[in-house]
């Protein structure tokens, strides 16, 4: 007998066992779940660093509740990002993934901030996120807060085009045991555990243990590709109320994968994190906090390169009410690199071993106007890396709240892109003649941002508009060393561009138990060589993005134990890559037949045999349609 069928037989088994109060605290964790409309009014952190309504917020923000993404039926943290309509998500082959907001998109983005409870995930490699390792246990996600433009103000360098911030559930809410495990054709095999129990009176915690396998991509022959993948994740959390006035806060982390690839060896990733947080209500309005993680990962990629990164960082950030019209937020941080990367004879970085420090000072000041129907939005960061020295990233935003139910926003903000190790340290091949070098005086990518936005809710409906303007000046570029010879390039900023563009969303509930939400992106990039430059390539190798997409979902409740949740995908095609438009089909079927136990079936992909997402002709990958049935069992 099959693993999954084993594990369907144990839960079935189990149900019959289930105390009384397991049932009453899932009553309890349904009434949490939020429709679209509520959701205006839930409070969201990561535009102002503090809590406050989502209607309320001057940026272009969306959130990913916990019922969102397992009404979805996503299996991974990039699944569920696609539930963003203001993101460009795109699949590569089976561990890769190509994600940004609002253009400049890449397997190697570096213009998007993302966070995982507070802890950056970056490579001092790319400037980027490697998405083949950020992985949490998604039934433990609280929300996913995604904004789209430029939140360096409080995030820091790489905040250029957006910021997502994944956020985890308190220890408190995920008592019990929890049992999920299933498969299918393309994701092969999958299964968690997570256990949360109560440490004293004034402690909870939870540790976890998950692991997946996913079957291989397709070659553009038709054939397989060598790029099948498995890992294995676990960690733990501690939240303990010390007091009435501090709150302490542990989290860990550990994974360790495999994913096949052409010869000479499999890649092998593997890591870990431990994040520390501590909080000091002072007031109803004034809080001191801080935290401090250490994060380590290690890359082997045989016969290309290898890497150990060690991460070390520390923020205090205090927050309080002055007087009676200034909302005041501030804060510094430390951060220190350790990197260390195994050099081959194509690719090296030189030299291997660097240690970077970053040191960062924010303040931002709310000021309500008008009868606290205006608000006025000013602040700045200013850091220091060991690249370029100092940068400063300004913001002002303004919000208007017309009615109760209409906002009105507008904000101009500066953000930069700073120097990776490939824009200043790397060379291919790694012994001279070189073909590609990094360039020495490479210095930060900058961009000025002009948003206005508008959100309106009249009843079930809830719309949401936001326009944009970036101008980029510097922008990476291609560069002969020698004209007219065609090589050695260096890198270098010869490039500026622009990008303009619209979002909307919109939600609108139909009966109590049926909603339905949409979503459109129209997009415009155009990047071109300054004086002097000669590269021709207008951008091709920094934006590989759609010029529109829309997103339709639909989540109707058929009953007490049956659930049918769908949603369709376009987008146009990518030209730079010649990857052509495509529409897709994703659906979900849940059946609760007791309150401990969910079976679900979920297709992916389902309009058609394969499609290509993303990447040039002859290294693209098939993504193939994929079914996969799935048992939760929680106690």
């Amino acid at each position: 007998m099959s693993p999954t069928r084993t594990l369907f037989l144990i839960l079935i088994l189990a149900v019959s066992a289930r105390p009384a109060h397991a049932q009453q605290r899932d009553s309890a964790e349904a009434l949490k779940r939020l429709s679209l409309d509520e959701l205006m009014n839930v409070e969201v952190m990561s535009v102002s660093r503090r809590p406050e309504r989502l209607f309320e917020t001057p940026s272009a923000i969306q959130v990913i509740t916990q019922d969102d993404i397992h009404k979805s039926g996503a299996t991974s943290l990039p699944e569920a990002l696609r539930l963003a309509s203001n993101l460009q998500v795109a699949q590569v082959d089976a561990r890769q993934w190509a994600i940004s907001a609002r253009g400049l998109n890449g397997t190697t983005a570096n213009k998007l901030l993302v966070l995982i409870d507070g802890r950056t995930v970056y490579t001092p490699l790319f400037s980027g996120v490697f998405w083949d390792v950020q992985d949490v246990l998604l039934s433990d996600i609280d929300r996913i807060e995604v904004i789209s433009g430029p939140g360096a103000t409080l995030w820091g360098a790489n905040a250029v085009n957006g910021v997502i911030n994944v956020i985890t559930k308190d220890a408190k809410d995920t008592k019990g045991l929890l049992v999920t495990g299933g498969g299918g054709t393309e994701l092969a095999g999958f299964g968690s555990a997570r256990y949360g129990g109560a440490l004293g009176t004034h402690a909870n915690y939870r540790i976890y243990g998950k692991g997946f396998s996913r079957n291989p991509t397709l070659l553009p022959n038709g054939r397989g590709a060598p790029d099948a993948w498995h890992m294995g994740q676990g960690g733990l959390r501690v939240d303990w109320d010390a007091s009435a006035s501090n709150r302490l806060s542990l989290y860990g982390d550990w994974y360790d994968g495999r994913s096949a690839q052409v010869s000479p060896g499999h890649i092998g990733v593997s890591g870990g994190n431990v994040i520390a947080k501590w909080a000091h209500p002072i007031s109803a309005k004034s809080e001191v906090s801080a935290q401090a993680y250490y994060d380590h990962t290690h890359r082997n990629i045989p016969g290309t390169f290898g890497e150990d990164l060690d991460i070390y960082d520390i923020e205090v950030q205090h927050r309080a009410a002055v007087a009676a019209r200034h909302d005041v937020v501030w804060g510094g941080g430390y951060r220190l690199i350790n990197d260390r990367v195994g050099n081959t004879a194509g690719v090296a970085f030189l030299p291997a071993h660097v240690a970077r420090q970053w040191f960062t000072a924010f303040a931002q000041d709310e000021i309500a106007l008008a009868q606290e129907r205006l608000h006025v939005t000013l602040g700045a960061k200013v850091e220091h890396n060991d690249y370029t020295g100092f940068e400063v990233q300004p913001s002002g935003r303004l919000n208007w709240t017309i009615r109760p139910s209409r906002t009105l926003w507008a904000a101009i903000s500066r953000a930069v892109r700073t120097p990776s190790r490939i824009d200043r340290e790397l060379f291919v091949p790694a012994q001279p003649p070189f073909f590609l070098a990094g360039g020495p005086n490479f210095r930060s990518e900058t961009m000025l941002a002009y948003e206005l936005g508008y959100r309106h809710q009249q009843g079930a409906l809830v719309l949401s508009l936001a326009t944009f303007y970036n101008r980029y000046h510097g922008l990476r570029s291609l560069e002969q060393a020698n004209p007219p010879n065609p090589a050695p390039l260096v890198l270098a900023n010869g490039q500026d561009g622009e990008s303009y563009g619209g979002e909307a969303t919109a939600s609108y509930r139909i009966t109590d138990n049926w909603q339905v939400r949409a979503g459109y992106t129209e997009l415009r990039i155009h990047i071109w060589p300054n004086p002097g430059s000669t590269d021709t390539t207008r951008g091709a190798t920094e934006s590989h993005t759609p010029d529109r997409q829309l997103s339709l979902r639909s989540s109707l409740q058929l009953g007490a134990q049956w659930s049918l949740d769908g949603g369709f995908r376009y987008f146009s095609e990518i030209a730079n890559q010649q990857v052509p438009a495509y529409t897709e089909v994703d659906a979900r079927i849940g059946w609760q037949p007791a309150a401990a136990l969910e079976l679900s079936l979920a297709g992916q992909n389902l309009l058609h045999d394969h499609h290509t997402e993303f990447g040039t002709l002859t290294a693209r990958r098939g993504i193939e349609r994929g079914v996969y049935g799935m048992v939760q069992w929680h106690h």
